[in-house]
């Protein structure tokens, strides 16, 4: 049982629920406080005598050592010593911060169009999918991840079109070229966009020869663009293909469901009535067909939606969309309340900025993730040649994609879903602040401070300074950080917790000697103070889905 859970335990014995409790802004002050004025309130009494009256009450125990009234606060302190044993032996435990639950989830992330290399703005989806998925997956929860492929969407239908006549079948690499190509000649020549509609009524008319185009320019696009996800440690379990569902049963039947809420619009679209439902748009309609009857997107995304209902039936099923997307969720959501089934829960991301503005595939004006990732490796081999000039050159590549991509993941995750990132490479891979490469090297420095000091023996565990206080109390709110992502889905928090940890533990490094330490009682508990910091903070690393070097 740790400190804060100790506190709620007590004070819920003596009829105080739910307390909030928080750290004081002084460190005399105890090390968490409740704030009585709500309470008091609520008895009817004045703040200050209620929060002496309550301090009187509460008997320490345990980790608890000392309970005072300071004003209208009861302010906790902690047993150093009793803590930091506890923390310690818990951090040495695999499990430590997480399989505290049992369940399923399913998480449907990525899903960019295949017509493309994915530039680094559609790669926050992937990053924040991965992220989310880690974590379910360290609390306990079986999860299944799913990739939504969009393979006949006019994004596609463009590069089919731009490439049916080849007679060398085009790389992936060569698609983003073809894709600007085609999206400059539409905008010059009407017929051709016509054309590309054509092709599109073809396939979901079910012309053999058109499928067949159609299914090579997608495998193409997703094959590469997963193995550039894959060289980034992000993996997936289904990719579900939205043409399975045009002219399915669970299409059909989706539509006969919603057919009394529908009506034709002026161009003979059957569109959806979702006035009901206040969404905030000109017109409350979702467009299901087009004139000549055939199925758009919207119906298929629900018949998906549908299908992931019953996929995670009894668990989580949770999606990571664009701010794009926020309009279609709704409509989704809408829709699927008409059914009388829950939509899935959603993690919205704003755009990753170029200092120009939003990054566009059709124009061309964006930056490529392989380029960020490669330019990523090259930066970093220039700052480890910096530190080891005498190092190999293989060991040098190992090491520059470990911090390269380290950064290029942080410096996305550490900010908050809903804020757009400005990346920038100098922040990206600073040796100094809120980055990947500050939080790898104090692990490497921790992890070399075990390797010199393993041969001290000593049962005794003594702690005496506020820096090994500090330490103690950074590693044990790990658990708490990953319930708050579990609870919000929000991954910025457990990036801005890696941070505070590996600060806290320069601080300590810097007051607290261990490998020249003479009491060797001193010597071994701030050892295995430190072995735990790795073992932590190693672990909240793989959360983040960056990888903890041997060296630096």
């Amino acid at each position: 049982m740790n400190f804060e859970t100790e506190i709620i335990k007590l004070l819920s014995k003596n009829g105080v629920k739910e307390p909030k409790l928080s750290v004081p802004a002084r460190p005399e002050f105890g090390d968490l406080s409740l704030a009585c004025f709500d309470l008091a309130k609520h008895h009817n009494e004045e703040p200050v005598s209620f929060a002496m009256e309550l301090a009187k009450k509460l008997k320490p125990s345990g980790l608890i050592s000392k309970i005072i009234a300071v004003g209208p606060y009861v302010n906790f302190f902690v047993d150093m010593e009793k803590f930091g044993i506890e923390t310690i032996n818990d951090a040495s435990n695999e499990k430590f911060g997480g399989h505290f639950v049992k369940g399923k989830a399913l998480v449907e992330h990525t899903s960019i169009n295949p017509n493309a290399s994915p530039h680094v703005g559609r790669a926050r989806n992937a990053l924040i999918g991965d992220s989310l998925v880690r974590v379910l997956n360290f609390a306990g929860y079986a999860v299944d991840v799913h990739y939504f492929v969009n393979d006949i969407g006019k994004q596609v239908a463009m590069l089919v079109y731009a490439t049916k006549d080849l007679k060398k079948k085009v790389s992936f690499d060569e698609m983003l070229q073809k894709y600007i190509e085609i999206n400059s000649r539409v905008l010059e020549n009407v017929t051709i966009e016509k054309e590309i509609f054509k092709l599109l009524n073809k396939l979901e008319l079910g012309d053999k020869k058109t499928k067949k185009l159609f299914e090579d320019v997608v495998s193409t696009c997703v094959k590469g663009q997963t193995d550039i996800f894959a060289e980034l440690g992000i993996k997936y379990d289904s990719f579900d293909y939205e043409s399975k569902y045009i002219g399915s049963k669970l299409l059909k039947d989706t539509f006969k469901k919603l057919k009394k809420r529908t009506f034709k619009d002026e161009n003979g679209r059957f569109v959806l009535d979702l006035k009901e439902f206040n969404l905030p748009m000109k017109e409350s309609v979702m467009v299901l067909t087009r004139e000549d009857g055939t199925s758009l997107y919207p119906i298929r995304d629900l018949a998906y939606n549908l299908e992931k209902i019953k996929w995670s039936k009894g668990g989580k099923n949770i999606v990571v969309l664009g701010e794009d997307h926020r309009l279609e969720y709704l409509q989704i959501k809408a829709a699927l309340a008409i059914l009388k089934k829950e939509a899935p829960e959603v993690v919205h991301y704003a755009f990753i900025l170029l200092p120009e503005g939003k990054m566009s595939t059709r124009s061309g004006k964006i930056v490529l993730l392989t380029e960020f990732m490669n330019e990523a490796i090259e930066k970093a081999k220039i700052e480890i040649r910096k530190r080891h000039p005498n190092v190999e050159d293989k060991k040098i590549e190992q090491l520059a994609k470990i911090i390269g991509y380290g950064a290029l993941r942080y410096s996305i995750l550490k900010i908050s879903a809903e804020k757009n990132v400005i990346f920038s490479w100098d922040e990206a891979l600073n040796f100094e602040g809120s980055s990947a490469p500050y939080i790898q090297y104090t692990y490497v420095r921790a992890k070399r401070i075990v390797e010199m000091t393993k041969k001290v023996k000593s049962k005794k565990i003594i702690f005496a300074s506020p820096e090994e206080f500090g330490l103690i109390k950074e590693i044990a709110r790990f658990p708490n950080i990953v319930r708050d992502c579990v609870r919000s889905y929000q991954v910025h928090s457990l990036a801005k917790y890696a941070y505070d940890l590996a600060f806290t533990f320069n601080i300590f490094y810097e007051k607290c000697r261990v490998s020249d330490e003479l009491n060797n009682d001193v010597k071994m508990s701030r050892l295995k103070l430190v072995n735990a910091y790795t073992r932590t903070i190693k672990k909240v690393l793989y959360l983040l889905g960056i990888n903890a070097p041997e060296f630096m």
